[in-house]
C-alpha cells in the first residue's frame, strides 16, 4: 500500500477513530458503542484468555463486564503501528493503559480490522493482552 497516497491517509485516520471510539466506550463504559465497532463474525480473546466467538458472545460478555460498578473508566488506548496485509486488512497494535487510584497497568492489544463495503472499519480478531512489569 502506497504510504503516500491519499486513501492510505483516510485509512489510518479510519482506524484510530476506531480505536479513540473503544477507548471512549470504556471510559464511558457504554456496551452499544463499543459493540457498533465489531465485524458481525468477529473473534474476541480477552485479557483473561476467554475466547468469545461472534457478535452475540462479544455482546453477552460485554454487557456483563463493561458498565462494572468497580470500573472507573480510566483507560487510555493508543495506535503504536498498523500493517495493512491487504487494502482491506490491517493487523493494528495499541497501547493500552489502565489508570485506576495507585496502580497503573497496560496492555498490548492486537486488532485485526477489515474494510467494510462501505468503508467502514470494523473489529474483526482481536487479542487482548496484558503486559508483565519486567
Amino acid at each position: 500500500m502506497n504510504t503516500e497516497s491519499t486513501a492510505y491517509a483516510a485509512d489510518i485516520e479510519a482506524i484510530e477513530r476506531v480505536v479513540a471510539t473503544v477507548e471512549h466506550s470504556q471510559q464511558t463504559k457504554d456496551p452499544d458503542e463499543f459493540l457498533a465497532l465489531f465485524h458481525p463474525e468477529a473473534v474476541w480473546t480477552t485479557g483473561g484468555g476467554k475466547v468469545l466467538i461472534g457478535l452475540d458472545a462479544i455482546a453477552e460478555f460485554t454487557r456483563k463486564v463493561l458498565p462494572a460498578d468497580d470500573w472507573d473508566g480510566k483507560v487510555t488506548y493508543e495506535v503504536t503501528h498498523v500493517f495493512f496485509m491487504r487494502p482491506d486488512v490491517a493487523a493494528v497494535k495499541v497501547r493500552q493503559l489502565y489508570r485506576p487510584p495507585g496502580e497503573e497497568s497496560e496492555g498490548a492489544p492486537l486488532y485485526v480490522m477489515t474494510k467494510q463495503e462501505d468503508g467502514r472499519w470494523l473489529l474483526t480478531a482481536c487479542q487482548n493482552t496484558g503486559v508483565v512489569a519486567d
